[in-house]
């Protein structure tokens, strides 16, 4: 499908891939199960891989998030960065902002190499790289996800 304000669309994966480093936050889309999408908040990291961006997600191993993503793990992510809402020359108004929306599948990665590697990745997205991670003790019932995004778009209104 075509993105109906094309003037906006971010056409390169590097620089969709460049929004979503400098974004806080990542919205994560759910089959919730119970006719109803579910949407969370969550702190994450990327990478840009042979073309692909790959998010790495960590939750409990169990409760509701778990539940879903283990029955169902086809998901939508979304990021975005607002800067201003401002008028635009011919007297309207619009938002200044940039974002990326992508659908993949969610993946549980159960290697303890591949966990320490992914936790890393999430850390250094919030600054963080120096902690030391592999000598927490949480790392047993940590559960980390990585979604391959099949699809992915930028918007961007600067």
């Amino acid at each position: 499908m075509s993105m109906r304000r094309s003037d906006r669309e971010v056409k390169s994966i590097e620089a969709v891939h460049d929004i979503l480093t400098r974004c806080d936050t990542l919205r994560l889309g759910m089959n919730g199960g119970k006719g109803y999408p579910y949407v969370i908040p969550m702190t994450f990291g990327s990478e840009l891989k042979d073309g692909k961006i790959i998010i790495y997600l960590h939750a409990a191993g169990a409760g509701r998030k778990w539940d879903i993503l283990t029955s169902d793990p086809r998901v939508c992510i979304e990021a975005d960065l607002y800067y201003q809402v401002k008028k635009t020359e011919d007297g309207e108004i619009t938002a200044n902002y940039e974002s990326v929306i992508g659908t993949g599948i969610a993946e549980q990665l159960t290697s303890q190499a591949d966990k320490l590697a992914a936790l890393k990745i999430i850390l250094a997205h919030y600054k963080e790289s120096g902690f030391p991670v592999s000598s927490c003790s949480g790392m047993s019932k940590v559960a980390i996800f990585r979604i391959i995004l099949d699809e992915v778009s930028g918007k961007a209104n600067i």
